[in-house]
C-alpha cells in the first residue's frame, strides 16, 4: 500500500511551484547518470507501502508546503501506505529541470511521461500541423479566410489573439564562468524578500559525482548576482541546498562526502556561512513542521539521528531505521511536539513501530504503539492518522490509529480482496484511498472512510494508472485548487479512459461537456455520452514541462489542462483548454501544448509554448483566457530551461532559466509584470460569480459567490479576498453517501450489500447503552448543508436491546495456533452480540488453570498465560449471561508450521454410512506431518499421520469437523459441517455466466453466495427454508449443488417422508426451469439460476490448488459415492436420493 500526500496535506499543486514555491532544480541531460532528470537531492522521508524493493527516495514536500493537486504519485507497491511525491515549498529543496542543449532539447527539456509532444512547424511552412489559414501558434491568421463548405464560424466564442508584439520589462544576467555547469538548484526566499540563490554543479555521469559547484545570491530579485565562492571555500564542493521552511532567513549547504562530510549554516539568507564537520553521511533530511531548528537526518548506513540547534550539533536516535519510514508527530492536538515515529528493523529482520523523544531515544524510553511486527515497509504517519499493515494467511490486513488511539483494522467492501493500496490523503478528517482489488491490473478504484478511517466506501470505480520514470505508481486523479470536494478522474471503461468530474467528493461523477466551438470559432460537434472533452493529470515536478494541469486556490474558478474531444482521452492531437466556470464549460486556447501560469492571483494567464526551439514571446490573458496579447520578454531567443515565480501572493516577478546555445552560460531573465497593469482594483472592478454545477448552485451543502475581476479592467488584483458570500443550503438527499456495507441501487437508494448484515450490532453495545443505527447513509465528509433530509438519514441513537452471547471466538493475539513453551501467549476472546458489561466469562487454559471475568471489557488487551508443559491443550471459554450462554473451544499446540490446509468431505450424507474426509495440503511437501481430528461430540481427539481418515454419523443432524496439521512449529486447522440423514435429494445448479464475473473463488464468498441462492429459492418456491442446503463449488464456471433435506421439529414429530421430499424437489425443479429463481449480485448486475447437468458423486468442497496425491484420495471419495448414487439413480429424472 501506497501513500501520497506528507505531512497531513492533500497532494501538492504544481503551480505552486510558480506562484510562490520558491525552489528549482536544473540540470543538464546525461548529468544525472544519463537520465534528462537531476540526482534526487536529500529529503525528508518518502514512504511507500507494497511488496517490491522501493525505488530511490523521493524528495518529501517541506512542512507547511502549498498542496499539489493530482495526478497522485504513488510509489512502487510496497507492504501498505506510502509517502507522496510533493511539490517544493518556498525554500524547501529544488526539483529536477534539465538543461536543453542547442536543438536537442525537444526530448530532453521537458519530458512527457512518453506521450509524444509536436514538433514546431519549420520555417515557412504553416504551423499547427501544416493547416492553413493559421499563425504557427495555432491562432488565425488576419484576413484568413474560411473554406468552401465548412460551417458557419462564431466569432463571438473564438479565442481571440493579438499579434501586435509588446515588449516586457526584463533584465538578463549571465553566471559567466559556468558555462560547463549542467545542474542548478534556485531558492528564492519568499514574500517581503528580494533575496535569490543559486547553486550550479557540474555533475559528471561518468563518475556519478560532481566536481565543481557555485554559489550565487542576488539581493535586488535577481537583477543582479554577486558569486559567493570565496565565503564558503574555494576548493569546497556543494552538493545540495536546504532552506528551513519556518524560516526562510535560515540556509543550509550540504558538501559532497566524497571530499568531506560539512553543513555550512546562514542565519542571514546566505550573506553569510560557518562550517560544521559531520561524523556520518547525510542521505536525507526531514525539517520539523514548526520549530525551526528540529532536524532529522537519515545517514547512508541507515541511522537516524536529531538536532535541535539546526545542525550544529547532532545525536543518534535510533540504527536500522527502514529508508523514508520516519516522521515528526504532526497532529492537530498533539502534546509531545519532539515525538519521533519511525520503522526500525530487528537484528531477525522483522520490521516494528517505535516512538520516542528526539532528545530521549533510550531503549527504556521507546514505545511500541501496535502489538508485534508489522510488515517491512508499511508504516505511515500522517495527520491524526497511523497506518501499517500485517500479513497474514496470504493476505495483506491493514490498520489504522486514528488520533494515537488503538489500532483498528480498516474495513473495505467484504469481496474487495485488496491486492495493493495508497492513501492518497488525510484532509478533512478522512481518508482518502486507493485500492486496487484482485480482478485489476492497470486499474484501482477509489475509496472514501468515516473520520476513524476504519470503514470505507467505494467513490469511483476502475481509475486509470501508469508506472513513472522511477517505477512508482501515478493514478490519474487530480484535486482542484480552491473548491473544496472537487476532483477530476480518468476511469477505464471498456478499454477507453474517459475524463470525469466530482463536485461533492465523489458522491457523484459526470463526463466534461466539450466546448461549443473551437480555436477559431468552428462549431464542435460532440454530443454526450460519445463524445467528451478528456484531459491529461499528470502533473511533472518541472513546471516547464508537458501534461500541465494547473488550479489556483486564489482562482477558485480557473483550470487550465491538455487534452482531447473524442470518445477517449489521447496521447495525439493535444490541445489546451480553460475552463473559468469551475468545469462546468470549457474552451479551447491553443492547439499546441504551452505551460500556463497563473500571475496576479490568476487574474491574469501567462502561456509558454512547449518547444524545441529558442524562444523570446509568451501570451498573456486578462480575461481567464478568452483573449490573449503577445508579448517578448528577451532581445534574444532562449532555450527555456524552467521557468520560477516570485513566493507570495500576487507574484509580479518570474525568472526564466535558460541559455542561448549549447555552450553559453546559464541566462537568468528577470520578468516584471508590474508595468502590464494600469492601477490597483478597486471595489468596482470586480463582479460576482457564484461556483455551481450545471446550474446547481448548492455545491458540498453550501452557496458560494466569489469576486471576479471584470475582464477589461486591467488593474492589479493583490490580496485574494476570497468567498464573498456563502450560505448553507437546506440538506438534500444528494448530500449524503451510502454508508459502508450498503450500495446505491438503480432508484437511488442505498441498500445493504449482499454480504452486509444491517441487524449485527456492535459487541461494546450494553443493555442500558445506546448506539448509532445507521439509515444505510452518511452526510458527505465536510458538507456544510443544514436541515432538510438530515434528520431523516442521520444515523439514531438506539436503546441496547439485550442479547444472549452469540458469536464467540477464541484466538491468540498474533493468530496464530502454536506458543512456545515457557513463554507468555496471549489469548483474545471476542463476542459478536451480547451484553459485554454484564457477562461471566470462563476460561480454562486446559492446563489445569482456569480463570473468571466479570466483563468483556477488562480483557481488552489480551489473557496472557504461560504452558510449562509441551503438549496439545483445549482452551475452552464459556460465556454466560441472563438471557443465555455461548461456548467455544480453541485446540493449542505448544510448540510446532505449514501454508494452508483444506478439509475436503461431502456436505450432506446418510446415516451409518462412512464418510471420507482428506486434509489437502499446500505445499503437499512440508516433511513429517500429523494429523489431528475432531468430530461429533467426541472428547479426545484422533491422530493419525495419514491425511485422510473415514468414520460414520449414527444419529441425524448437524456434525463439525475439525482437522488440525501439524509440521514442525507450525499448526493450521480447517472446520467443515457436514449434515447427516437417513434420505435426502440433490441436484447440481449452474448460473449465468456474468457470476464467472464475480467469484474470486475463496470459501467466504462461497459461503455467502450459498445464502443468497438460498433465500432466492426460498422466495420463489415457498419451501420453508429447514428443507434447503445450498452449497457452492470451487472453480469456475461457478456451480453449486442444492440438498432438499428432510426437516423434523425439535419435539420428533412432524417428519417430512420420503413423498414431501419427492413434492419439494417437483416443486424445485418447475420453478428453476421457469427461470424464477434469480437474486440481483450488485446494482444492475441480476443472476439467473438454472439447473445443470446431473452428478454421480457426492460433492467435496476442494480448493483449486491441490497436489496429484491429494486427487487420488479424492477420487476414493468420488467411487465410493458413485456405488450409492448408481443404486438409487434410476429412481428420479432429475433428483438423485441417498
Amino acid at each position: 500500500m501506497g501513500k501520497v500526500g506528507a505531512g497531513g496535506r492533500s497532494p501538492a499543486r504544481l503551480g505552486a511551484l510558480l506562484a510562490g514555491a520558491g525552489l528549482l532544480v536544473l540540470c543538464a541531460p546525461g548529468a544525472c547518470g544519463g537520465a534528462p532528470r537531476c540526482p534526487e537531492p536529500p529529503s525528508g522521508p518518502a514512504p511507500r507501502w507494497a511488496p517490491a524493493p522501493a525505488p530511490a527516495p523521493a524528495p518529501a514536500a517541506a512542512p507547511g508546503a502549498a498542496p499539489r493537486r493530482g495526478p497522485l504519485p504513488l510509489p512502487l507497491p510496497l507492504p501498505l501506505l506510502g509517502r507522496p511525491l510533493f511539490a517544493v515549498a518556498p525554500g524547501d529543496r529544488a526539483l529536477p529541470l534539465a538543461r536543453a542543449p542547442g536543438s536537442r532539447a525537444a526530448a530532453e527539456v521537458a519530458p512527457r511521461s512518453g506521450r509524444r509532444r509536436r514538433r514546431e512547424a519549420a520555417p515557412g511552412k504553416a504551423g499547427g500541423g501544416g493547416r492553413a489559414g493559421r499563425s504557427p501558434r495555432g491562432a488565425p491568421r488576419d484576413g484568413a479566410r474560411p473554406e468552401p463548405g465548412t460551417p458557419e464560424r462564431d466569432p463571438d466564442r473564438a479565442t481571440r489573439f493579438r499579434m501586435e508584439e509588446l515588449r516586457l520589462t526584463s533584465t538578463t544576467f549571465a553566471l559567466t564562468g559556468d558555462s560547463a555547469h549542467n545542474q542548478a538548484m534556485v531558492h528564492w526566499s519568499g514574500h517581503n524578500s528580494s533575496v535569490i540563490l543559486i547553486l550550479t554543479k557540474l555533475y559528471d555521469y561518468n563518475l556519478g559525482s560532481i566536481t565543481e559547484s557555485s554559489l550565487w545570491r542576488s539581493t535586488d530579485y535577481g537583477t543582479t548576482y554577486e558569486k559567493l565562492n570565496d565565503k564558503v571555500g574555494l576548493k569546497t564542493i556543494l552538493s545540495y541546498l536546504y532552506v528551513c521552511p519556518t524560516n526562510k532567513r535560515k540556509i543550509m549547504l550540504l558538501t559532497d562526502p566524497e571530499i568531506e562530510s560539512s553543513l555550512l549554516i546562514s542565519s542571514d539568507e546566505g550573506a553569510t556561512y560557518q562550517k560544521y564537520r559531520l561524523n556520518f553521511y547525510i542521505q536525507s533530511l526531514l525539517f520539523h513542521p514548526k520549530q525551526e531548528d528540529w532536524i532529522l537526518a537519515y545517514s547512508q548506513d541507515q541511522k537516524l539521528y536529531s538536532s535541535a540547534e539546526f545542525g550544529r550539533r547532532w545525536q543518534l536516535i535510533q540504527e536500522g531505521v527502514v529508508p523514508n519510514r520516519f516522521y515528526w508527530s504532526i497532529m492537530g492536538s498533539n502534546k509531545e511536539p519532539d515525538l519521533v515515529h519511525l520503522e526500525a528493523r530487528t537484528v531477525d529482520g522483522h520490521s516494528q513501530y517505535l516512538t520516542c523523544r528526539m532528545q530521549n531515544c533510550t531503549e527504556a524510553n521507546r514505545n511500541k504503539p501496535f502489538p508485534g511486527y508489522i510488515d517491512p515497509d508499511s508504516l505511515i504517519v500522517q495527520d491524526d492518522y497511523v497506518f501499517v499493515q500485517l500479513t497474514s494467511g496470504g493476505r495483506p490486513h491493514y490498520y489504522v490509529s486514528y488520533r494515537r488511539n488503538a489500532f483498528a483494522q480498516m474495513k473495505l467492501p467484504k469481496y474487495a480482496l485488496p491486492k495493493d493500496m495508497h492513501v492518497i490523503s488525510t484532509d478533512e478528517n478522512q481518508v482518502f484511498a486507493a485500492v486496487q482489488e484482485w480482478n485489476q491490473n492497470d486499474t484501482y478504484n477509489l475509496y472514501i472512510s468515516d473520520t476513524r478511517g476504519v470503514y470505507f466506501t467505494l467513490a469511483l470505480e476502475n481509475v486509470q494508472s501508469s508506472r513513472g520514470p522511477e517505477g512508482n505508481i501515478m493514478i490519474d486523479l487530480y484535486e482542484v485548487a480552491g473548491i473544496k470536494g472537487m476532483f477530476l478522474a480518468n476511469k477505464k471503461i471498456d478499454n477507453q479512459v474517459k475524463t470525469f468530474i466530482t463536485y461533492n467528493k465523489g458522491r457523484d461523477w459526470r463526463l466534461l461537456q466539450a466546448p461549443d466551438t473551437d480555436l477559431r470559432g468552428d462549431p464542435v460537434h460532440c454530443l454526450l455520452p460519445y463524445c467528451s472533452l478528456h484531459l491529461h493529470l499528470k502533473v511533472s515536478e518541472n513546471p516547464y514541462t508537458s501534461g500541465i494541469i494547473a488550479s489556483r486556490d486564489t482562482a477558485p474558478s480557473i483550470i487550465v489542462a491538455s487534452g482531447n474531444i473524442g470518445s477517449e482521452l489521447s496521447d495525439s492531437d493535444i490541445s489546451m483548454f480553460v475552463s473559468s466556470d469551475a468545469g462546468n464549460t470549457w474552451r479551447q486556447i491553443f492547439e499546441e501544448e504551452h505551460s500556463v501560469l497563473y500571475l496576479d492571483q490568476g487574474g491574469v494567464l501567462v502561456a509558454m509554448k512547449h518547444t524545441s526551439l529558442p524562444i523570446r514571446h509568451l501570451w498573456l490573458s486578462f480575461d481567464e483566457g478568452r483573449s490573449w496579447s503577445k508579448y517578448s520578454f528577451t532581445s534574444i531567443p532562449l532555450f527555456v530551461d524552467g521557468v520560477l515565480g516570485e513566493p507570495g501572493e500576487e507574484t509580479l516577478i518570474m525568472t526564466v532559466f535558460g541559455h542561448f546555445s549549447h555552450r553559453s552560460e546559464w541566462q537568468l531573465v528577470k520578468v516584471d509584470y508590474k508595468s502590464i497593469f494600469d492601477r490597483r482594483c478597486a471595489e468596482e472592478d470586480y463582479r460576482p460569480w457564484q461556483l455551481h454545477s450545471q446550474g446547481e448552485a448548492c455545491i458540498m451543502g453550501a452557496k458560494r459567490i466569489y469576486k471576479k475581476r471584470k475582464s477589461e479592467r486591467k488593474c492589479m488584483q493583490g490580496k485574494y479576498a476570497g468567498a464573498m458570500e456563502s450560505e448553507p443550503c437546506v440538506c438534500t438527499e444528494a448530500d449524503f453517501d451510502c454508508d459502508y456495507g450498503y450500495e446505491r441501487h438503480s432508484n437511488g437508494q442505498c441498500l445493504p450489500a449482499f454480504w452486509f448484515n444491517p441487524s449485527s450490532l456492535s459487541k461494546d453495545c450494553s443493555l442500558g447503552q445506546s448506539y448509532l443505527n445507521s439509515t444505510g447513509y452518511r452526510k458527505v465528509v465536510s458538507n456544510n448543508c443544514t436541515d432538510g433530509v438530515r434528520e431523516q438519514y442521520t444515523a439514531k441513537p438506539q436503546k441496547c436491546p439485550g442479547k444472549a452471547p452469540r458469536g464467540l471466538r477464541i484466538v491468540t493475539a498474533d493468530g496464530k495456533l502454536t506458543a512456545e513453551q515457557g513463554h507468555n501467549v496471549t489469548l483474545m476472546v471476542q463476542l459478536e452480540e451480547g451484553d459485554v458489561q454484564r457477562t461471566l466469562i470462563q476460561v480454562d487454559f486446559g492446563d489445569g488453570i482456569a480463570v473468571s471475568y466479570v466483563n468483556l471489557s477488562s480483557m481488552e488487551d489480551g489473557i496472557k498465560h504461560v504452558y510449562h508443559n509441551v503438549g496439545i491443550f483445549r482452551v475452552t471459554v464459556q460465556v454466560d449471561n441472563s438471557l443465555g450462554s455461548d461456548s467455544a473451544v480453541l485446540y493449542l499446540h505448544v510448540t510446532c508450521p505449514l501454508e494452508h490446509v483444506h478439509l475436503s468431505l461431502p456436505f450432506v450424507t446418510t446415516k451409518n454410512k462412512e464418510v471420507n474426509a482428506t486434509a489437502v495440503l499446500w505445499p503437499s511437501q512440508v516433511g513429517t506431518l500429523t494429523y489431528v481430528w475432531w468430530y461429533g461430540n467426541n472428547t479426545e481427539p484422533l491422530i493419525t499421520l495419514e491425511g485422510s481418515i473415514s468414520f460414520k454419523f449414527t444419529s441425524e443432524g448437524m456434525n463439525t469437523i475439525t482437522v488440525q496439521v501439524s509440521a514442525g512449529n507450525a499448526i493450521l486447522q480447517d472446520t467443515k459441517t457436514i449434515a447427516v440423514y437417513e434420505e435426502f435429494r440433490s441436484l447440481r445448479l449452474s448460473f449465468s455466466p456474468n457470476l464467472d464475473d464475480y467469484n474470486p473463488d475463496i470459501p467466504e464468498w462461497r459461503r455467502d453466495i450459498s445464502r443468497v441462492i438460498k433465500k432466492s429459492l426460498v422466495e420463489a418456491t415457498g419451501v420453508p427454508g429447514q428443507h434447503i442446503l445450498v452449497a457452492v463449488l470451487p472453480g469456475l464456471p461457478t456451480a453449486a449443488e442444492l440438498f432438499v433435506l428432510p426437516y423434523q421439529d425439535p419435539t420428533g414429530e412432524n417428519k417430512r417422508s420420503a413423498e414431501d421430499l419427492e413434492q419439494i424437489s417437483e416443486l424445485l425443479i418447475h420453478k428453476l426451469n421457469q427461470n424464477s429463481v434469480h437474486f440481483e449480485l450488485k446494482p444492475g448486475v441480476q443472476i439467473l439460476v438454472h439447473t445443470a447437468h446431473l452428478t454421480a458423486a457426492p460433492l467435496v468442497d476442494l480448493t483449486p490448488t491441490h497436489s496429484g496425491s491429494a486427487m487420488l484420495m479424492l477420487l476414493s471419495v468420488v467411487f465410493v459415492g458413485l456405488a450409492v448414487f448408481v443404486i438409487y439413480k434410476f429412481k428420479r429424472k432429475y433428483f438423485h436420493s441417498c
